[in-house]
């Protein structure tokens, strides 16, 4: 009973969030309210004994991902009067992609109502061990049938990285005040450091 009942009250907060993510007019609070929709579809995948996609929801979506989200939406400089204009100047098309959407979804439904495909039969190799939990049998999964796709994953991912790096990357003017020279600071010698004295009144610091 305590089963339904949380269930009912996650997916329902679940959709009034994500309802509330389209209809807010704030993109903060647009933000704000996915956080919260992340957070009861946590509590869905702990309800159905998916514990490890519950900590991945709360951490990197929760944690990151939507907290990124909120930092960019309030640094940004939004011009609402554009984004209304352009709202109005893209509405046709937004319905078309509606209409399109709506029909995959009836034809998606369809299509389950008619049977699934036959895939074949599992032979049982990637079965979870007996008495393992739900992070035990993933990990077993990633690093063992399934480590080279995990690895090359890994590698895209740091690619990804060293490319928004170098894309967002802008070298200093020379002479530019603040710039950095690393090359400087390992060469100093300990007699070009500051040296920092207690003064007498009116001698100030030595150098």
């Amino acid at each position: 009973m305590i089963q339904t009942l949380a269930f009912y009250l996650f997916a329902g907060l679940v959709i009034a969030s994500a309802v509330m993510v389209i209809m807010a007019r704030n993109p903060v609070h647009s933000v704000l309210w996915l956080i919260l929709a992340f957070f009861n579809a946590a509590g869905l995948m702990v309800l159905v004994g998916a514990e490890f996609i519950a900590v991945l929801l709360v951490i990197v979506y929760v944690g990151a991902v939507a907290v990124l989200f909120l930092f960019v939406v309030m640094m940004l400089d939004i011009d609402f009067a554009a984004m209304r204009a352009g709202f109005v100047r893209n509405f046709p098309l937004g319905l078309a992609i509606a209409a399109i959407l709506l029909a995959e979804l009836f034809l998606g439904i369809g299509a389950y109502n008619a049977g699934g495909l036959q895939l074949g039969t599992p032979d049982g190799a990637n079965q979870a061990a007996m008495g393992a939990s739900n992070i035990e049998a993933i990990g077993a999964l990633l690093y063992g049938p399934y480590i080279i796709l995990f690895e090359i994953a890994g590698i895209i991912l740091l690619v990804a990285m060293i490319g928004a790096i170098v894309l967002t990357h802008r070298e200093a003017k020379p002479g530019a005040r603040g710039r950095q020279d690393i090359g400087k600071q390992i060469s100093r010698r300990p007699d070009e450091a500051t040296i920092m004295k207690n003064p007498e009144s009116g001698q100030g610091v030595e150098l």
